[in-house]
C-alpha cells in the first residue's frame, strides 16, 4: 500500500516542477485537474495574444508602406501649422466673397455682368486684337510697342499655363472653365491668369502710352476689378489673384529687359508677313 502513495506524490511533484505556479495564501491549493485546465486556458490566451501581436505587426508594416499623404502627422512644425491656417483663412474668405459663384448665390443675378468684366482681360481677345493692330500699324514706334505687347501676352499665357499645370489647384467652387479658358490653357486656379494679364497690360500701357490722369486711374481700377470679379464668380481664391498680380508685374519687368528694338521688330515682321 505505501508504494502507490509514493508514486502519486512523485507524479504531483513532477507536475509542480514542470509547471511552476504561484500559490495563494488565502485560497486552498487546487487539484491537478483544475491546474491543467487553467494551464490550457492560459496557453490559449497566450496564443491569442501572439496572434494579435502578429496582426498588429502586419498593420504597422502596412502603415509604414502607405504614402505620406495618407498618414496623420502627429507633430507638425510651426511652419506647417501657420501655412495650413493661412490656407484655411484663404479658402473661407474666398468662399464668402464668391457671391456670384452660381445663379442661386446671393448675387447670382449679376453673374453675367461680373463674368463680362473678367472676359475683358482674357488672353484670346487681347492676342487677336494686338495682331490686328500690328498688321494695320504704319509707324515704327507703334509696331515696336505692339510687337513687345504681343511678346508679353504670349509670355503670360505660357507662364500661367506652366504654373497652373504644376500646381493643379482647384478653385473654391466647382466652376467649369469656359471654352476660351481651354484655348489659352487657363484651367486651374493658381495663378489667376486674368489678374496677371490685367496687371501686365495696365503696367505696359502706363509706361509706354501717354495717357491722362483719369485714364491712368481707370487702368488701375480695371486691373483690380478684374481680379475681384474672378473671386466673385468662384473661379479663384484670394491668394490666386494676389499671385496673379505679382506674376503680371514680374512679367512686365522681364519684357522690359528683353525689349525688342524697332529694327528687330521690322525684321521679325518681314519674316512673318
Amino acid at each position: 500500500m505505501p508504494a502507490p502513495q509514493r508514486r502519486s506524490r512523485g507524479r504531483d511533484r513532477n507536475n509542480v516542477l514542470t509547471r511552476p505556479e504561484f500559490m495563494s495564501l488565502n485560497q486552498p491549493p487546487s487539484s491537478p485537474q483544475e491546474i491543467r485546465s487553467a494551464n490550457r486556458k492560459s496557453g490559449g490566451q497566450y496564443g491569442n495574444a501572439g496572434g494579435e501581436g502578429a496582426r498588429e505587426r502586419r498593420q504597422s508594416q502596412q502603415n509604414q508602406q502607405m504614402p505620406e499623404e495618407d498618414c496623420m502627422q502627429l507633430n507638425p512644425s510651426f511652419k506647417g501649422i501657420a501655412w495650413n491656417s493661412l490656407m484655411a483663412i484663404d479658402i473661407a474668405m474666398s468662399k464668402s466673397l464668391g457671391v456670384c459663384a452660381h445663379t442661386t448665390s446671393s448675387w447670382g443675378s449679376a453673374r453675367s455682368m461680373v463674368t463680362l468684366i473678367g472676359i475683358t482681360s482674357h488672353g484670346f481677345p487681347w492676342i487677336l486684337g494686338t495682331i490686328i493692330c500690328l498688321w494695320n500699324s504704319n509707324t515704327l514706334a507703334g509696331q515696336e510697342v505692339l510687337a513687345n505687347l504681343l511678346l508679353a501676352l504670349l509670355l503670360d499665357i505660357l507662364t500661367v499655363a506652366g504654373l497652373q499645370k504644376l500646381m493643379k489647384r482647384r478653385g473654391p467652387y466647382e466652376v467649369t472653365p469656359s471654352v476660351l479658358d481651354y484655348l489659352v490653357l487657363d484651367v486651374y486656379a493658381f495663378p489667376a491668369g486674368h489678374a496677371s494679364r490685367a496687371t501686365m497690360v495696365s503696367k505696359f500701357f502706363l509706361s509706354h502710352l501717354v495717357l491722362a490722369i483719369p485714364l491712368r486711374v481707370l487702368l488701375v481700377l480695371w486691373a483690380f476689378s478684374v481680379g475681384l470679379s474672378r473671386i466673385m464668380i468662384g473661379r479663384h481664391h484670394i491668394s490666386d489673384v494676389i499671385g496673379g498680380f505679382v506674376i503680371g508685374y514680374l512679367q512686365f519687368n522681364f519684357v522690359e529687359i528683353l525689349w525688342l528694338s524697332s529694327s528687330t521688330c521690322q525684321m521679325v515682321s518681314s519674316l512673318l508677313w
